[in-house]
């Protein structure tokens, strides 16, 4: 069995931690709180294929940490690591919740979030998640693609559809799936900032535990008032429809709703920002294929799946040994950690040909970046549907788009998230 220690593979664990020395920054930049999230790794498919193919069941040893902070000493310490790369095993961890169990959740996120539909295993899942599902069907979302999703990027958009360049990061990307699920939910306006602050705080649970527990009690107190207001006096927003939800006669209660409500953020919009980025950005450096999506809007659906195989928002899943198991010829005690690398999962050659190639006329192999299994994710509908409509919009009002030729170094990084910290253009003003 190969085992690994944190200096050659430390990135996995440690790379939401920032280096000894790293100075305060004073002002609040949502941007840069999801950029350190993400850890500062450029490229790691190469080192990826590498373990895929001579550790495919890798334990990952928590030794030196390599002149690196450790992480806020309050929270919980982790259990051994193994990591799963070919698609073959992750699909196996993914799709047997009986021997690999969800609950590794809640001795993370669950401190901050409650007991939250990631950490259930069936029959609790199922449950739950029949009286959510509700919201997040295709035909339901039907009705927010128009008076919200495209009102909010087609708002975003108008803010520099004259000034023939822009950061589309910045500028669209980042703060479109939050202003839509502010919206979807209700939110008043004025209270985006503070949300979106809330929540970024609230992910960052391992930097710092007692600022992520502040941020969850705020954030439930707030959603409390919401909860409270929808019930005397329902309307047509998510909130109002989680109250409503029934299925076999159960209803969701307040203490149910909570932790889906503050799970939204980080399961919506950080990884729809970071998708979306990562398609537009595979079009802009693949010129061919943004002519061709641009001339035939049917090629749009295969251009999203092919973006998320090739550059998935988040590259690993979690999920918890509950018996001493064997995987790959790997021995994995009960209550160990088993990491899915879902990119390196996507970009098996076993299952994709030319795996590293961003081609959205690929014959088409399911990816697991929305997972599969029990857990396939609840909002990929909405993902889907924000992404096809954002790129629609960019096409129709942003004619000539190209990357601005001055930016010498635009690419993807992270290691945990993935996505380009921006994506500067150029198109031909006022014809929007």
């Amino acid at each position: 069995m190969t085992v690994i220690s944190l200096s050659a593979f430390r990135e996995v664990v440690m790379e939401m931690v920032p280096a000894r020395g790293e100075p305060v920054v004073p002002a609040y930049d949502p941007m840069r709180q999801f950029s350190q999230l993400a850890g500062d790794v450029r490229d790691p498919y190469p080192m990826l294929a590498d373990l895929r193919e001579t550790a495919p069941v890798l334990r990952v040893s928590a030794g030196e940490h390599a002149g690196r902070r450790a992480p806020d000493a309050k929270a919980p310490t982790l259990p051994t690591l193994f990591t799963v790369f070919p698609h073959e095993h992750a699909r196996q961890v993914l799709t047997d919740n009986v021997r690999f169990s969800s609950a590794c959740h809640a001795t993370t996120m669950g401190h901050v979030m409650g007991r939250t539909i990631l950490e259930m295993d069936p029959p609790e899942h199922q449950r739950h998640r029949a009286l959510v599902a509700g919201a997040f069907r295709a035909g339901v979302l039907d009705q927010w693609a128009d008076v919200i999703i495209g009102a909010t990027v087609n708002e975003l958009i108008s803010a520099f559809a004259d000034d023939g360049q822009a950061d589309l990061v910045r500028q669209l990307t980042f703060p479109f799936p939050v202003r839509v699920i502010s919206r979807i939910l209700g939110l008043p306006e004025a209270d985006w900032p503070h949300f979106l602050r809330l929540s970024t705080q609230l992910i960052a649970i391992m930097r710092d535990w007692d600022g992520a527990l502040a941020a969850s009690r705020e954030l439930r107190g707030y959603f409390a008032q919401i909860i409270a207001s929808r019930r005397r006096d329902p309307g047509d927003d998510l909130v109002s429809q989680l109250i409503q939800a029934e299925s076999d006669g159960q209803r969701l209660t307040d203490e149910q709703i909570y932790p889906f409500l503050l799970l939204l953020l980080p399961a919506g919009a950080e990884t729809t920002y970071r998708s979306s980025s990562n398609l537009l950005f595979g079009l802009l450096t693949h010129q061919d294929q943004l002519d061709a999506v641009r001339a035939d809007r049917s090629l749009l659906p295969q251009a999203i799946e092919e973006a998320l195989r090739w550059e998935p928002p988040l590259l690993n899943v979690l999920r918890l040994a509950t018996r001493d198991l064997e995987l790959g010829g790997v021995p994995i005690p009960e209550g160990s950690f088993v990491s899915v690398s879902l990119g390196a999962a996507n970009r098996d050659p076993g299952r994709y040909p030319s795996p590293d190639t961003f081609d959205i006329f690929r014959k088409r192999r399911q990816h697991i970046s929305f997972g599969t299994g029990p857990h396939m994710c609840l909002g990929m509908h909405l993902a889907r549907l924000e992404t096809r409509v954002l790129l629609n919009a960019v096409l129709d009002r942003l004619p000539g788009l190209r990357l601005d030729p001055a930016a010498q170094d635009t690419h993807i990084h992270g290691l945990i998230f993935r996505s380009p910290p921006e994506l500067p253009v150029l198109f031909d003003p006022g014809h929007s």
